[in-house]
């Protein structure tokens, strides 16, 4: 069964810094896309970043361009988000997503789709 657990999430206040974690389980992801996504309340789950199998290629969402950074260790089977100059509207739950199909593209990651692995989520609060 393939779990992807997302840790790291937490109370900042404006212009800090997080550190979000997913360990991926239950099979590797090492040659897959992995890609992270928020949902702030009463609004739709975005995009905020995606990272290819090997670290190469990384894509951002406009409004965290600058701030955020994708990474990823496949030895452990995890990716990180790196949250720099946090602002009150990253407010939100911090989803890691997981690809069901190795055809998916790592641009294909930066849509949402029900047809992916999805974490729990991690709340990320930030004070003004």
């Amino acid at each position: 069964q393939v779990q992807l657990v997302e840790s790291g999430g937490g109370l900042v206040q404006a212009g800090g810094s997080l550190r979000l974690s997913c360990a991926a389980s239950g099979r590797t992801f090492s040659t897959s896309p992995m890609g992270w996504f928020r949902q702030a309340p009463g609004k739709e789950r975005e995009f905020v970043a995606a990272i290819n199998w090997n670290g190469g290629r990384t894509y951002y969402a406009d409004s965290v361009e600058g701030r955020f950074t994708i990474s990823r260790d496949n030895a452990k089977n995890t990716v990180y988000l790196q949250m720099n100059s946090l602002k009150f509207e990253d407010t939100a739950v911090y989803y890691c997503a997981a690809p069901r199909s190795s055809s998916t593209t790592t641009q294909a990651m930066r849509e949402y789709s029900p047809n992916r692995y999805w974490g729990q989520g991690t709340q990320v609060t930030v004070s003004s």
